[in-house]
């Protein structure tokens, strides 16, 4: 009897995650407005009933899959290991991964588009979105005091606001590269362009934390 428990639960596992990998991949290409059930279950190849048993309603997916992303952008966050040693080198690698992690998941930038538009009604019903920020600000927070501990860094800069600066540069330049890219009359996605851009948010970044204070 208890034989097969454990495979019918592994298989609810599996269908539960393919539709939120699905609704990650439709609310990335076309918002909740867009995003229909029908094709999202035609896309994890499961039915819309299967979404409705797991998730209660379109607007409850999208909940979870606003939970999703934030969940593996901290996955991702919490792999990178910073010399602590070096403070400037660490903090290098702290930005470097956020500016990467916005052009390298476009799916995380048009979710949180998306639900920008909706002026966070949906992820605000999330029990898990104070979780959230924690671990990213906590990347950048080692950082700066390793720096602070050793007087390169200025002591009156919050972590709150210098990864607030990383993320809205890293998250503008890809929220906005094809109207911007028209608008300046350059392929901002370039590889040279993008690699000019991020070494421009480091030396941003480096320049207000060891800024004399006035």
């Amino acid at each position: 009897m208890h034989t097969g428990r454990a495979p019918r639960q592994s298989r609810a596992q599996d269908t539960r995650a393919s539709l939120l990998q699905a609704a990650v991949t439709v609310f990335a290409e076309s918002g909740l407005s867009g995003g229909s059930v029908s094709r999202i279950a035609k896309k994890a190849n499961s039915h819309d009933r299967m979404i409705y048993y797991y998730f209660g309603n379109k607007e409850g997916l999208f909940v979870a899959a606003l939970e999703e992303i934030y969940r593996q952008y901290n996955a991702a966050e919490s792999a990178v290991t910073l010399d602590l040693e070096q403070p400037i080198t660490a903090l290098q690698q702290a930005v470097t991964f956020f500016v990467r992690y916005f052009r390298d998941h476009p799916e995380f930038v048009t979710v949180l588009n998306s639900e920008n538009l909706h002026r966070g009604k949906h992820i605000s019903q999330s029990l898990l979105a104070s979780q959230f920020s924690k671990p990213a600000i906590g990347l950048v927070q080692r950082a700066l005091v390793a720096g602070q501990q050793a007087e390169l860094f200025r002591q009156d800069v919050s972590p709150r606001d210098i990864y607030v600066m990383i993320s809205a540069m890293g998250y503008f330049y890809q929220s906005n590269q094809y109207t911007l890219s028209a608008f300046l009359g350059e392929p901002l996605s370039a590889p040279d362009r993008y690699a000019q851009w991020e070494s421009f948010v480091i030396d941003a970044v480096f320049r207000t934390v060891t800024a004399q204070v006035h």
